[in-house]
């Protein structure tokens, strides 16, 4: 039983919802995926505010019809796909998607688009290399802290250097005397 055109309509602004908010797009093959895998890769999304479609390449074309910013997705919508949209830890994502890969052995990332321009899989595998934004978050907060103690040391240093010249300037004048 095929789908109504009711029901594809209901898909396609389900899919222009998600593309309103989503920042990166990939485009997996998921091929030889059973539905436990396909489950399994949901999951591991879900901690980085990804999620993963399967749907028609038709619909996902008027899914983004009109709209610039995923436009350049239509030359991936080849074959087999399973879509997966990213909104916020983009990195943590696309990291996701390769343990995924790694473990299954199955699955290929086509391509993907972020910001409107398309990724390479050299792009792709860039962004997985990335450090997490904790990680980020980590290193610039113990960045600050090194300054902030930096500061404290010489603004601590402005006072018992004061109090050495003046020591050294009231020694100074003793002796002339």
């Amino acid at each position: 039983m095929g789908r109504t055109l009711e029901s594809k309509q209901q898909i396609v602004e389900e899919l222009k919802g998600l593309l309103g908010e989503a920042e990166m797009a990939l485009v997996l093959d998921f091929k030889g995926l059973s539905i436990k895998e396909m489950s399994d890769l949901r999951t591991r999304l879900q901690a980085s505010n990804g999620v993963c479609k399967v749907t028609k390449n038709t619909l996902m074309r008027r899914a983004i019809d009109g709209n610039s910013a995923w436009s350049d997705l239509d030359s991936l919508l080849t074959g087999t796909n399973a879509f997966v949209l990213v909104k916020g830890d983009v990195g943590g994502a696309v990291k996701a998607v390769q343990s995924f890969q790694k473990d299954t052995k199955k699955s290929e990332t086509k391509g993907g688009l972020f910001e409107g321009k398309l990724l390479s899989q050299s792009d792709i595998k860039a962004i997985g290399d990335l450090p997490s934004k904790e990680v980020l978050m980590a290193q610039i907060a113990g960045a600050i802290n090194a300054v902030a103690t930096k500061v404290a040391v010489g603004i601590n240093e402005v006072p018992s250097g004061l109090a050495r010249a003046l020591k050294q300037h009231a020694d100074g004048e003793g002796t002339a005397a």
